[in-house]
């Protein structure tokens, strides 16, 4: 039984079993024409074994097949014709002493005709109205930082002096304190937390001093505590620089040498500390604490406050959206030297020293007396 098949199918059966050719097509490879690549004709000269010019461009062009002769030549030529430009240097005119543009003119009082003493002293003259009427002006400059407000600061110098004559020039406790003993705030800015975890670390620096403290947060487990440590680190730089606090103190009759002892103010202001003597004070909260250095910083009080909040929506399953809320906190510390602990050390001291024993029958007066009985 023969099958009939049609030539064409038979030739393309046999086309499929050989391999098929690659349907990339490659371009050849070939470099236009131009000034570089051209064949460059050589002159026989007169010395045939010396090589030419025109010779060692055609080496040039062979080696590198980018390089153009006629462009280099030409920016050599160029090179040698253009010469370097100099800037042009003009005299300096000098203008008569009649002229009315001379800086003699702008001196007051001045005139062609003076003798030099009289010109050396109206000039001095004017350079000392300049200088007073610069300073003038860069005082009114710095005025508006520095005094943004005088009328409310005039206002507020006047209730002072109200204020100070009424009470007869009697100073008030805490004007005395303030002068013997110093203490700084520090509010940082809005820390991307809440209250609640920003107060446990607060107390748990409060009370402490400043080296206490930063122990504490080196090896918290809270993340705000890194920010707290900077924040802190700022307080106490700003303590040191602007209120002079954690600097011994030097008294009366102290010498030089013993500027650098710490001291005590107040009651026990007379005599000098001695820096390898420890002393145990009372807190308040009937805990003992020795201390050292008077002049050592610690944490007096410490407390957060709620910062800006705002928020964002969740978008959740089945067309329901959450609301976020993001909240910020900041916190605000009291720094205050250890001679204040020791002052509160001795007034509790001095408060429990004059209390008076309690009876159970205190002896005094029996007052409002009734002749009638009361049932």
């Amino acid at each position: 039984m023969s099958v009939r098949i049609a030539r064409r199918r038979l030739g393309q059966a046999g086309l499929s079993s050989l391999p098929r050719p690659s349907t990339r097509r490659i371009w050849p490879l070939t470099l236009h024409r131009n000034a570089s690549n051209r064949p460059v004709e050589t002159k026989p000269s007169d010395a045939p074994d010396a090589p030419s010019k025109l010779e060692d461009k055609a080496k040039t062009t062979q080696d590198d097949p980018l390089a153009n002769p006629l462009v280099e030549e030409y920016l050599r030529k160029r090179k040698e014709t253009q010469k370097e430009a100099k800037r042009p240097e003009f005299e300096k005119a000098t203008l008569p002493p009649t002229s009315l543009f001379h800086p003699d003119r702008l001196i007051p009082g001045v005139t062609p005709n003076m003798s030099p003493e009289e010109y050396a002293e109206k000039k001095a003259e004017a350079e000392e109205q300049r200088r007073l009427l610069e300073e003038r002006r860069e005082a009114e400059m710095y005025a508006e930082k520095l005094d943004p407000k005088p009328e409310q600061r005039k206002k507020w110098e006047q209730r002072m002096v109200i204020r100070s004559l009424r009470r007869r020039g009697r100073m008030t406790v805490e004007l005395k304190r303030a002068r013997t003993e110093r203490e700084s705030l520090y509010k940082s800015p809005n820390l991307p937390t809440s209250v609640k975890k920003l107060t446990k670390v607060m107390q748990q620096i409060q009370g402490k001093t400043l080296e206490e403290a930063f122990v504490q947060l080196r090896f918290s487990k809270k993340r705000v505590a890194k920010d707290v440590f900077k924040g802190l680190q700022l307080a106490r730089d700003e303590a040191i620089v602007a209120r002079g606090m954690g600097v011994p103190q030097r008294l009366k009759g102290t010498t030089e040498g013993e500027a650098n002892t710490p001291h005590l103010h107040g009651d026990e202001g007379a005599r000098t500390w001695e820096s390898d003597k420890t002393r145990a004070i009372e807190l308040k909260d009937g805990t003992t604490k020795k201390i050292k250095d008077p002049s050592e910083i610690y944490i007096d009080q410490a407390w957060v406050g709620k910062g800006v909040q705002w928020k964002s929506p969740e978008y959740r399953a089945r067309g329901k959206v959450n609301l976020l809320t993001h909240r910020t906190t900041s916190f605000s510390v009291v720094l205050k030297e250890e001679k204040t602990r020791m002052r509160i050390s001795n007034e509790i001291k001095k408060k429990r020293d004059n209390r008076k024993l309690w009876v159970a029958l205190p002896d005094r007066p029996i007052t409002t007396q009734r002749q009638y009985c009361l049932w």
